[in-house]
């Protein structure tokens, strides 16, 4: 089958296993017939609604069974559900809503004052549906809002699934987005199709399953799988690529997604729930979920019973092999998956590492449509110790929604094949595998998340002691990279260093923020105003010693 839609793969589960659970948070428990039911009763209210084919639903929501739902009733009604992340300001929500012409809006109660503030500058939005929040708060659900709850909780209307006018297609998109060159997000264009091919097809080769060629053989695998369905734990977002596809993925193989209703990171909470809901599998964004879990079994070794759990997986930022060592010492049975990929180019690589086998940090075996290119697009052969940028072709993304020209840098024919180049820069070693020196760029990774200096640089210097200011990553144990701001002062102004972090966070996301000021004489600007940032970043390290 080469035109795979995810609504008839997530009805054809439903279908298969109707009773099975599909969705676990705290007390809340859905079938796949729930879940299906669920998603058919939105889908119909898009279309009410008059959202029009491919039109676009941003999900606002944290991690919660509404999230998948929402997604699943965008693909079933041929719209194309786009995430948002939770963490963004009102200037920030108002772009990435205006720039993805968002027709319906699902969010959570607690959002809805920072909406206020925006909602008049998004006439396009024709449906705005407020969630009940998982923790109990003062949020109130707003007039201007559809109760979320009166529509996906009805009884279904009609026992056929609900379709628009204009059918299902693998050309039907699925829009992630990420960070952009200026620091404003940047929606990636993901055909189904290749969404569902790049995410396995229906398999996975790591618990035995093949991937699937057709409705009937996922049906038939669903009824008699190899290997039972994943209970996943998805500890990162939702809203961000890892949590989201790894999602996706339980899904197909017919698996149940568990999410935490708390909002913030607990290691004792996610070891309750793992050991509650039997699950098999939790995803994280490398060392800054998996030190914190590392240090509560240090410290509470024994606690809990963890035999159910078979994988521990993470993509999207480096995971220490000092982590995985002690890791593996409290989960000794566990396969720790370490996947190296973006949104716009999922399997580059992988780390597989079991006890007496961790890897070593930022080596991973290439995918098979992967390639290290050097700067005038030859390949680099193993042990020839060139740097290149990594490169991938195959399942790929159609570029970024309306702009042409980060498409045109980012997806680049060599050699009359199209490959996806997010920016990451590695060696080839002797035995072929990739190992990841960085970013090309300039771009900050901290915690999983994407930071733009010129974004944060600009709202520094509107703070009345700042002249001038760049911001450069540093190491950091816990998120692998912080934020630094190199700041030059007023003649005569004094920096107080958390003075300037709040003036920040009170502007942009918090993640966005610097951890660290230090104060130098002059930035040194050249005549064309660039920066050296190699130096810059030098003097922070230098400057925040530990």
């Amino acid at each position: 089958m080469t035109n795979w839609n995810w609504a008839d793969v997530l009805e054809t589960v439903a279908a298969a296993t109707p009773n099975a659970v599909a969705q676990v948070c705290g007390d809340r428990r859905f079938s796949w017939k729930d879940f299906d039911r669920r998603a058919d009763n939105l889908a119909a209210d898009l279309l009410r609604a008059g959202i029009g084919e491919q039109g676009k639903v941003a999900v606002y929501l944290t991690n919660c069974p509404e999230y998948l739902e929402s997604y699943f009733a965008a693909f079933k009604a041929g719209v194309a559900p786009v995430n948002t992340n939770f963490r963004y300001g009102p200037d920030e929500i108002r772009y990435l809503f205006d720039n993805a012409d968002a027709e319906a809006v699902v969010f959570h109660a607690s959002y809805a004052t920072l909406l206020e503030e925006i909602r008049a500058q998004l006439p396009g939005v024709k449906r705005w549906y407020v969630v009940d929040d998982p923790e109990p708060t003062q949020a109130t659900r707003p007039g201007w809002a559809i109760a979320y709850e009166e529509v996906a909780g009805a009884p279904r209307a009609s026992n056929a699934p609900t379709k628009g006018p204009w059918g299902r297609s693998g050309d039907q998109l699925l829009l992630l987005y990420t960070g952009g060159t200026t620091g404003m997000p940047k929606g990636v264009m993901w055909r189904q199709d290749d969404l569902f091919n790049v995410l396995g097809s229906g398999g996975n080769a790591l618990a035995g399953r093949p991937p699937v060629d057709s409705l009937d053989a996922l049906r038939a695998q669903t009824l008699n799988p190899p290997s039972p369905g994943p209970v996943i734990l998805p500890a990162c977002p939702l809203m961000h690529g890892t949590g989201q596809f790894s999602a996706l993925i339980a899904l197909a193989l017919g698996g149940s997604v568990v999410t935490n209703p708390l909002r913030s990171f607990d290691p004792v909470e996610l070891f309750d729930i793992v050991e509650r809901e039997r699950v098999t599998q939790v995803v994280i964004v490398g060392d800054a979920f998996a030190r914190p879990l590392l240090a509560t079994l240090d410290a509470h070794s024994g606690r809990w019973d963890l035999s159910s759990l078979r994988m521990i997986s993470s993509s999207g930022v480096m995971w220490s092999q000092e982590t995985k060592d002690g890791l593996l010492v409290h989960l000794p049975d566990v396969v720790l998956f370490d996947s190296f990929g973006s949104s716009e180019a999922v399997g580059l690589g992988a780390s597989v590492s079991t006890k007496g086998n961790a890897q070593k940090t930022a080596k991973f075996a290439l995918g098979p449509t992967v390639h290290v290119f050097d700067d005038d697009n030859v390949a680099v052969r193993p042990g020839d110790e060139r740097i290149g940028f990594v490169a991938i072709s195959g399942f790929l993304p159609l570029g970024y929604y309306k702009d042409p020209e980060k498409t045109a840098k980012t997806f680049r024919l060599i050699d009359g094949v199209r490959y996806s180049v997010p920016g990451d820069y590695a060696q080839v070693t002797d035995d072929g595998t990739l190992y990841l020196l960085g970013r090309g760029s300039v771009c900050i990774n901290t915690g999983g998340e994407k930071v733009f200096p010129e974004e944060v640089e600009e709202i520094l210097k509107l703070h009345a002691s700042v002249n001038d200011a760049v911001c450069v990553g540093i190491p950091d144990d816990r998120f692998g990279e912080v934020i630094c701001a190199v700041v030059e002062p007023f003649k005569g102004a004094v920096i107080d260093a958390e003075t300037v972090i709040e003036h920040v966070r009170s502007r942009l996301a918090r993640y966005k923020s610097p951890r660290h000021v230090v104060v130098i004489d002059t930035i040194g600007r050249a005549a064309n105003g660039k920066v050296d940032y190699k130096r810059l970043t030098a003097y922070a390290k230098e400057s925040v010693k530990p």
